[in-house]
């Protein structure tokens, strides 16, 4: 006889049952339960089990998903701390003056978002008057990361607070005026009031966790207290889709970040529809939190659903609950009472008994308004909640109603992000609902009103004491600029000196260099190497046992190298940002660490290495991420170039990274060939960074993974380096009348340009000039600001034209990247053009082939030169037939 249950295969079978004749009663118990009381009973019992079990202490995994419901009863709220009849007026004048902004800036078809605000109006209102800890009390106060499409209710706040005037508001998203305000949060745009952005979806999320994450380095490094501090994220359903959204969750989970809350605004809308249409958004959100370790608290009902959850004596509401698919959910809220009676109640008899239990009106209220993200007790309760849990991050899913108290025009309405404007007559219902004391005279001019109660109400008197109370206004952007000292010249000179007979990539070089700053007395603990698991491809590993790999756990096993001298060592203290494999997480970590001198009045100084091409390419949004939020520190491309990593082929071959890099007018690029080169452009970046005069900017630098011979510096270059240009080696004229032009090179391509230079003059009787281009990004930008001088009627030369004045014969550019790139200075060169690059994809190859299969080895560079020299009538056509016969091409 077989079992009338399928019995599948289970971890269980493998472990010894000590007592099978009792997990048989067990079970048998179990099979009664669910034939005398049903599944759903059976089931309410097991997890009664579980959850006893788990507060006795006895390890069991945990449920991913559990009811419909909020996790916190109303019975078990925490009593609420403040005013509530005062935060609700507060919240409607926010309302009011959010929607007013968005709506008279569409008069010059602006645009700007509603809806978003409408629906999270509570989750930021009980923030700012009971949690969010501001600048001016002790620490570095909370960090905040508002939800880009909410900010026009910001902007509302803080025109009630006084910090903007209405002149401000209606200069929204009309900044070139220099009193406006940005659409999103945009630190470089406004920034004393922004701290993050977050508009680009799903950087926010990931830099937040980033963000707690280094807050807890900078404590375990003692560098800063930051214990006080939380992380705030403000998220919205839809944005979870972005797989940055997700992606550091394990993390933030492993790493026990217990300085980070998620509050995703669960409104069941995205951008043109529902976000799950046929399914559960919180209930998926719930199970990729609690799969990766987060403590969830879902807060989505208001308390008028109350009476509902205790009339259902049977758990038919609860089952319906968990049934109904998000779009469907959203019509209920756009539909009559008779819709919701019959599709919703109607769909089971125990649900059909309740209904006739409840008014129309209680109905209507339960579908239309009543959630709990938009009740300041249950947000408070939550928002507590995850304050007091420790362990874990906290994930808040708030459902709300997206258009909130802006009518029926807007409310769960698809279109509704799209829409910017409410009428008059919009406006006016409004005003009732929210019992404003605006007069209709207010509106005679044909346009809606900014509302204030004046800098003296209660309200205001309110809302200030508030902050007052939690360390002063938020949220809010300071710096402190304190300077860095300069570090010891020891660690330059070192490769002033050069390598001698000895060979060595850029990339030591560099590494090198910092390795020494970071022996710095003064300025060596603020380095922070950050690196996504290829520490020992750029030769980091000398760095692991002396700076150590930061863990929050210090070390809790013996490393399987611990008897070799450059051992695995990871510390609590340590200096190392080692990510594994995570461009966006170690960028996302540098994003932290740069701009901290804000954050937390820190100054730190990270460098991010990574391979070339893994960087603009990969993570290039993050890289305007930084850049928007005034971030500071050495990014490092290395093994660059098209053809110096040729033997990992295509995917790998980076020609095309400066050319993105130079679209970011924050970034400095520079392509040294030298380590000297490299010891000049830190010391500047220092200098330009973290000097008296600190400047808002970052560095860009490519390095290589060709060992060569480094020179020594020549006397009187420095200007040359940091400008972008210098000559490196001057050619020897053979005789009086010798052709003669000029080679320019950058990176591992001044190899190619000084052995063309030899070949030239032995087999052609050429003259050649070499040049460094140690940036080809500056020479422009200078380039670009001589010529705006020029509109402004102020006489000036760009530095790359005075340079190159008066050289004889053409130029020729070459360097490992596309031509592009060199191509960006050319209408300033006085002299004939040409250059010579790697365009195409990469392929995998030695360096000699690749460099010959592009056209950029010596060989090609000299027969280009020729045919420059030929075009001129400088020599015959004929040599350069010669020259591609004699090298084989």
């Amino acid at each position: 006889m077989t079992d009338p249950v399928a019995k599948l295969p289970s971890e269980l079978d493998q472990l010894p049952d000590r007592d099978p004749e009792e997990t048989a009663e067990w079970a048998a118990s179990l099979d009664a339960v669910t034939k005398a009381a049903g599944p759903h009973r059976a089931a309410y019992l097991m997890r009664r089990s579980l959850q006893h079990a788990e507060g006795a202490g006895i390890a069991l995994p945990k449920l991913l998903e559990t009811d419909y419901v909020n996790t916190i009863p109303t019975s078990a709220e925490p009593a609420f701390d403040g005013d509530l009849e005062m935060e609700s007026k507060i919240t409607a004048w926010n309302r009011w003056n959010a929607a007013a902004m968005v709506t008279r800036g569409a008069r010059y078809g602006v645009g700007g978002h509603i809806a978003t605000f409408a629906s999270a109006a509570w989750l930021y209102e009980t923030g700012f008057n009971h949690f969010f800890r501001g600048k001016e009390g002790d620490g570095s106060g909370d960090q905040l990361y508002i939800q880009g499409h909410a900010s026009p209710g910001i902007y509302a706040r803080a025109f009630l607070d006084g910090r903007l005037s209405e002149q401000q508001l209606d200069n929204f998203r009309q900044e070139s005026g220099g009193d406006g305000l940005p659409s999103y949060p945009h630190p470089r745009r406004l920034p004393w009031l922004w701290e993050f952005p977050t508009v680009s979806m799903g950087l926010g999320p990931l830099s937040a966790i980033y963000q707690a994450r280094f807050n807890r380095y900078l404590t375990n490094r003692k560098i800063k207290d930051t214990s006080n501090s939380h992380v705030w994220a403000f998220l919205g359903d839809g944005e979870m889709d972005e797989p940055e959204s997700t992606a550091a969750l394990a993390l933030a989970a492993r790493e026990q970040l217990d300085n980070l809350t998620f509050v995703i605004n669960c409104n069941l809308q995205r951008l043109d529809g529902p976000v799950r249409a046929n399914f559960r958004v919180v209930q998926e959100l719930e199970g990729a939190f609690r799969g990766a370790g987060w403590n969830v608290v879902k807060t989505l009902w208001g308390s008028a659903w109350d009476e509902l959850f205790q009339l259902d004596t049977t758990g038919a509401l609860i089952r319906r609950l968990r049934q109904v698919p998000d779009a469907q959910f959203q019509t209920y809220a756009t539909r009559d009472v008779a819709y919701i009676r019959e599709h919703f109640f109607g769909a089971e008899p125990a649900l059909a008994e309740l209904a006739k239990l409840l008014s129309d009106a209680k109905i209507a209220e339960c579908f239309y308004s009543s959630r709990g993200g938009h009740e300041a007790r249950k947000v408070y309760a939550a928002y507590r909640a995850a304050l007091e849990h420790k362990g874990a991050p906290t994930v808040i899913l708030a459902q709300t109603v997206k258009g909130y108290t802006l009518g029926k025009g807007f409310e769960s309405k698809n279109a509704n992000h799209q829409m910017k404007k409410l009428s008059i007559d919009e406006f006016k219902s409004m005003r009732e609902l929210l019992g404003l004391p605006i007069p209709d005279s207010a509106f005679e001019d044909g346009l809606v009103p900014y509302g204030h109660p004046g800098a003296d109400s209660p309200e205001v008197r309110y809302l200030q004491e508030r902050r007052a109370a939690l360390g002063g206004p938020a949220p809010a952007r300071r710096v402190h600029a304190v300077a860095l000292p300069e570090p010891e010249e020891r660690a330059f000179k070192a490769l002033y000196k050069g390598s001698g007979k000895q060979e060595m990539a850029t990339t030591m070089a560099f590494v090198r260099l910092v390795k020494d700053l970071m022996r710095d007395k003064e300025t060596g603990r603020r380095w922070v190497p950050i690196v996504p698991d290829e520490a020992r491809t750029f030769g980091m590993e000398s760095l692991f046992p002396s700076a150590g790999i930061y863990s929050p756990l210090g070390q809790t096993y013996e490393p399987v190298d611990r008897d070799q001298l450059m051992y695995y060592k990871e510390a609590k203290d340590g200096q190392i940002l080692n990510e594994g494999i995570t461009e966006a997480g170690a960028m996302a970590d540098f994003i932290a660490a740069a701009s901290s001198y804000a954050t937390h009045g820190e100054t730190m100084i990270p460098f991010y290495i990574f391979y070339s091409m893994f960087g603009w390419q990969r993570t290039g949004d993050q890289m305007w991420q930084l850049a928007d939020q005034l971030g500071k520190g050495f990014i490092v491309g290395a093994t660059a170039g098209r053809t110096t990593l040729t033997g990992e082929g295509l995917q790998h071959a980076d020609g095309h990274s400066h050319l993105i890099a130079s679209t970011n007018p924050a970034s400095l690029n520079y392509d040294p060939a030298f380590a000297y080169e490299i010891a000049v452009i830190v010391k500047d970046g220092l200098r330009r960074m973290y000097g008296p005069e600190a400047e808002n900017v970052f560095y860009y630098l490519t390095v290589y993974n060709e060992p060569k011979q480094q020179p020594a510096m020549p006397e009187g270059v420095e200007e040359g380096i940091v400008k972008g240009l210098y000559r490196f080696k001057e050619g020897t004229p053979a005789t009086a009348d010798a052709p003669r032009l000029q080679l320019i090179g950058s990176g591992t391509a001044i190899h190619w340009a000084l052995e063309a230079q030899e070949l030239l003059a032995a087999d052609w009787g050429v003259t050649a000039d070499v040049w460094s281009a140690t940036s080809w990004g500056e020479l422009r930008r200078d380039a670009l600001e001589s010529d705006e001088a020029l509109l402004r009627g102020e006489e000036r030369v760009p530095y790359v034209t005075q340079a190159l004045s008066g050289a004889p014969g053409p130029v020729l550019a070459v360097s490992d990247w596309m031509r592009a790139v060199p191509d960006q200075i050319s209408q300033w060169v006085e002299q004939d053009w040409s250059s010579l690059g790697t365009d195409g994809f990469g392929l995998s190859d030695t360096r000699e082939g690749a460099r010959r299969h592009f056209g950029v080895d010596p060989q090609s560079v000299t027969v280009a030169a020729l045919a420059q020299l030929a075009r001129r009538g400088e020599i015959p056509a004929s040599k350069v037939k010669e020259a591609r016969e004699k090298y084989g091409m």
